[in-house]
């Protein structure tokens, strides 16, 4: 896959507004400015605080939703939650629940089964529900395309109300409320929220009606971070500031579940990488590999034993998650050599005995490898059943829109999507969908890495270290900035960890500087001692170094020109 550089151009005269308006460095301009954030928004996103999230009476139906569920509380009506089993549906269900309960609710959850039941509201579920005595449903993290579903609820005579941040058809449930920021007719000024987001403006809202104290909603923030972070949402506006005081109040965490699952990480530091790569993978396991019940349980847990007791099981699911997920992504390498779809616009596999739980991660493995947009099938209950994911500048919601006659349904975001779709039609899938894959190949054709900044040696300093800091935490949208530094020469290097990682000492002047590539011991033979290279990647300090040193972490590297 061909990479290409790209070394943003900046307006000089806006780069020093920003500068003389924030009083920010001209490297923390650059960051600022990349993130395409708007002018007079660069205030809230440098320094916004919880007096900065929006009223959310500001969301559309959110006051149908809030008068319902005071009705039912009022009533003493049985609630249930009904969300996904992903880690922003168990987060959205721990919240509201915690909420309603603590307020005097009587509340119920269910979460449908990825591998017998699918993603969404189904009829089956809402018979059990129905049977249980539940007299209002309120959806989280799912149900805005459930049209047929609502109306099949309420022949049933069961309420529903639907809270959701996923894109919304042309149609929208007749439900009570349809609570998401996404609809077309929606003026709520942020629209990017992940579904525990939603979840926590209505409990915010629920909070104001009853004039409660911010505490009551607040004291949530840390779960909401977590779901928010975990479901790739852009980390900007709302979510930033979510994210934020989310992650700062996970270091005194009082959800013992929580805190449980991440003193099994091993990760020093609580940040988005501790969230994205530590605590989602665990609590999506046990969704993935058997039920996402004991996830929702875990961070509803009240007894200390109890949740260590599920959280050291969700890290055992996520080992079995692990070795099966190495057999689906072997399994797809070979069959992409013996079909030579490296030379395909599109990667679609179908493999029956696949893992439903588990295609996803394997697609988006196999996006970074081979920069294209990738679907697997696998079969369950007799239903072909696919998860997508493709590279920026492809949206695979837009192009399912466009294969809608060859699928029985199908949801999800612009670079993630879910699916099903008859196994006779899989064929004509495939093809119709690498139509449009090859019509829109010019938006993916090759990978484009966008850099913050190039700098120099005179950059190399504690400030640089602050400003990257002050920029966390990253995520999609506000990626960790990256940087190209030209014309460095090769004063040492080696592999590291039986050649897996690649090892730097460059030169510049009489300065060195260190730098690794972790994952890049491939390439030690493409450099020479003496060799001037430019290089690309973040900037960090090196605390195990005394006293601590700035290094680069490579992204690439290419010889200088």
């Amino acid at each position: 896959m061909l990479k290409t550089w790209n070394l943003k151009k900046y307006d000089n005269l806006e780069i020093e507004k920003i500068m003389k308006t924030y009083e920010v460095s001209e490297i923390k301009a650059k960051m600022l400015m990349f993130r395409n954030i708007d002018f007079e928004d660069i205030g809230e996103f440098l320094n916004g605080t919880l007096e900065d999230l929006k009223d959310p009476y500001g969301i559309k139906d959110m006051d149908k939703l809030v008068e319902r569920i005071d009705k039912a509380i009022q009533n003493d009506e049985l609630i249930c939650i009904y969300g996904d089993y992903d880690v922003d549906g168990v987060t959205s269900i721990t919240v509201l629940y915690k909420f309603l309960t603590a307020h005097g609710a009587r509340v119920m959850y269910y979460l449908p089964d990825r591998l017998t039941e699918g993603y969404g509201v189904n009829k089956g579920a809402l018979d059990e529900i129905k049977e249980k005595g539940v007299s209002l449903v309120i959806t989280v993290d799912c149900g805005i395309t459930a049209v047929d579903e609502v109306e099949y609820a309420k022949e049933t005579g069961l309420d529903i109300c639907i809270t959701d941040h996923h894109e919304c058809g042309e149609k929208l449930p007749e439900a009570i409320a349809v609570v998401d920021p996404k609809r077309r007719d929606s003026d709520y000024k942020f629209r990017l929220f992940a579904g525990v987001g939603v979840a926590f403006k209505v409990i915010t809202a629920l909070s104001m009606k009853y004039n409660y104290p911010k505490e009551d909603y607040l004291k949530y923030i840390d779960i909401v971070a977590v779901g928010t972070i975990s479901d790739i949402v852009p980390l900007i506006g709302e979510n930033r500031i979510i994210s934020r005081y989310g992650l700062n109040a996970m270091k005194t965490t009082q959800n013992i579940g929580l805190k449980a699952l991440m003193d099994l990480t091993g990760y020093k530091d609580i940040d988005s990488m501790m969230v994205s790569f530590g605590l989602a993978p665990r609590i999506n396991a046990c969704g993935r590999m058997s039920s996402a019940y004991a996830a929702a349980k875990l961070l509803l847990a009240e007894n200390e034993q109890e949740a260590i007791k599920i959280a050291t099981e969700l890290d055992s699911l996520n080992d079995e998650r692990k070795n099966v997920e190495k057999v689906i992504y072997d399994d797809s390498l070979a069959m992409i050599e013996s079909r030579h779809l490296e030379n395909a616009n599109s990667i679609v596999l179908y493999n029956p005995s696949w893992h439903n739980g588990v295609i996803g991660i394997v697609a988006s493995r196999l996006v970074a490898m081979y920069y294209k947009p990738v679907i697997l099938l696998t079969k369950e209950n007799g239903t072909v059943r696919g998860s997508g994911r493709c590279p920026q500048g492809f949206s695979i919601y837009e192009a399912l829109t466009e294969c809608k006659d060859k699928v029985i349904q199908f949801g999800g975001h612009e670079l993630a999507a879910g699916m099903s779709l008859e196994e006779d039609k899989i064929d004509e899938f495939i093809e119709a969908f690498e139509r449009v894959a090859t019509a829109k190949k010019d938006g993916f054709a090759e990978q484009i890495i966008d850099i913050d900044a190039e700098i120099t040696l005179k950059n190399l300093n504690g400030q640089l270290i602050k400003d990257i800091r002050s920029m966390k935490p990253y995520g999609q949208s506000n990626p960790q900035p990256l940087f190209e530094y030209k014309g460095v020469k090769v004063q040492a290097v080696r592999t590291l960890k039986e050649d897996k990682h690649l090892k730097l000492v460059l030169k510049d002047n009489r300065s060195l500087i260190e730098a690794v590539g972790f994952s890049m011991g491939d390439r030690r033979d493409e450099l020479r001692i003496g060799d001037k290279v430019d290089i690309l990647g973040t900037i960090e300090l090196n605390t195990f170094n005394t006293p601590p040193t700035i290094q680069f972490v490579l992204q690439d590297f290419k010889k200088s020109v």
